[in-house]
């Protein structure tokens, strides 16, 4: 990839400044951290005009990517890592044929390129940080470089934190690090083991950072959903599938439906049985009606809305009500739908959350514990009541499993109606006689 592709005004801006900015390469020699032949070459591109830089490099590529990155692991103060960081980026500006002279520097020192790069990110200058990310982004995302995890993590680690942190040029480095890498599909396994980044992208699309920064972390999102261990584990992981729904309902722009609808008909086609029913939890399905009849200036839109319209289509037909309760008990979504208050409903379903060892009242119980918002928690302390007003040995397994202590506490929640809720299933599971299985 070009590294004009990985584009930030901040680091243009800065990059600009220092191509013009005197470093004292003399007295790196009179100090002896650089040799007089080392101070010659600097000299003969630093502070040059392109032209004359891109001469020398076209008949002393190899020679300049050595003397760049030794010179980077040579040297500590700021001012000369930023200038040659510049020189790096300048030299592979448009130029992808010079991406294997600086992956070659290792069969002349194994630290070269990966170790002394990662070395730099840890720097404390935010440029540093950032210039470094853009070079190892563009010479990891080349098909010709092999990949070694060693080095690969500790960047994905970096890019993390770049990612969930409050610096806004970190963060768009960040995504846009990821939107390359993760084009190579030995990348998307390791992002898969680097949680904070698939956290960070979550977050991006919630605070709804504007259509190109959503747009860019979907993007991310698709790409990963091309996995089929990551297309069946990422929405139990990570709950995306509602957030993607309501940031394609709110979009304005084509791009970001595109890359949304796209990544959902991955999600089906590589994990049905993992995504379909929160797929109809969040309500996809009329969504997916509506976008049916809209015009678009893209035809794979169309296709891939067709595709999601009749498989959710034909499992919303299949569907019981009981279906749907799971379906719901599986999404994490819990709302106030008909089956919660339908006294039939708990009358002929209520002994089914017992089924293959509890686990649809296990499951139950564990969104009790875990959620934090106020309607899900309701909604499960009403669910608890109904289960043990309806299943008259429901009372042991509630307690068994934890679910009592937890309803019990939610009668202090600042939340009233969690309180109201709760107090109503504690007078069920206190009430009913307790009856051995």
């Amino acid at each position: 990839m070009s590294v004009s592709l990985l584009s930030n005004a901040y680091l243009d801006e800065n990059s600009a400044k220092i191509r013009q900015k005197l470093v004292p390469w003399e007295g790196y020699q009179r100090a002896e951290l650089i040799t007089l032949d080392e101070l010659a070459r600097i000299k003969k591109v630093e502070r040059q005009p392109r032209s004359k830089v891109e001469s020398v490099l076209l008949s002393e590529g190899r020679t300049y990517a050595l003397l760049y990155l030794n010179l980077l692991k040579k040297l500590q103060r700021i001012d000369p890592i930023q200038c040659l960081l510049v020189l790096i980026t300048d030299a592979l500006t448009d130029h992808e044929e010079r991406i294997p002279l600086f992956i070659k520097a290792s069969e002349t020192d194994a630290e070269l390129p990966f170790s002394v790069l990662l070395r730099c990110l840890e720097s404390q200058d935010e440029f540093i940080q950032l210039k470094t990310a853009q070079i190892l982004t563009v010479l990891m995302s080349a098909e010709s470089t092999p990949l070694n995890s060693q080095d690969l993590r500790p960047f994905l680690t970096t890019l993390a934190t770049f990612i969930q942190g409050p610096s806004a040029n970190k963060r768009d480095i960040a995504v846009q690090c990821l939107e390359s890498l993760l084009l190579r599909p030995t990348c998307r396994r390791e992002v898969w083991k680097t949680p904070g980044i698939i956290n960070g992208l979550s977050e991006i699309l919630k605070r709804n950072l504007g259509p190109q920064m959503s747009y860019q972390a979907a993007f991310c999102l698709w790409l990963l959903s091309f996995d089929a261990e990551i297309a069946a584990n990422i929405n139990k992981k990570y709950d995306i599938i509602p957030t993607l729904v309501e940031i394609a309902q709110n979009a304005v722009k084509e791009k970001v439906i595109r890359v949304i609808v796209a990544t959902f008909r991955n999600l089906v086609s590589k994990a049905p049985a993992a995504n379909l029913p929160a797929m109809l939890v969040s309500h996809l399905l009329p969504f997916v009606k509506n976008l049916a009849t809209r015009k678009w200036s893209d035809e794979d839109i169309l296709e891939d809305v067709k595709y999601l319209k009749d498989e959710l289509n034909t499992r919303f037909e299949s569907l019981t009500t009981y279906d749907e309760y799971t379906s719901e008990l599986a999404s994490g979504h819990l709302s106030w739908t008909p089956v919660h208050e339908s006294d039939d409903f708990w009358k002929e379903n209520a002994v089914k959350l017992n089924e293959k060892n509890h686990e649809q009242l296990r499951i139950l119980i564990k969104i009790l514990q875990e959620s934090t918002d106020p309607v899900v928690l309701a909604v499960a302390a009403h669910d608890i009541g109904q289960y043990v007003k309806h299943y008259e040995r429901g009372k042991k397994y509630v307690t068994e499993f934890g679910g009592k202590a937890k309803v019990m506490e939610l009668m202090t929640h600042p939340n009233s109606d969690v309180r109201y809720r709760a107090l109503l299933s504690v007078q069920q599971l206190v009430s009913q006689p307790w009856i051995s299985a």
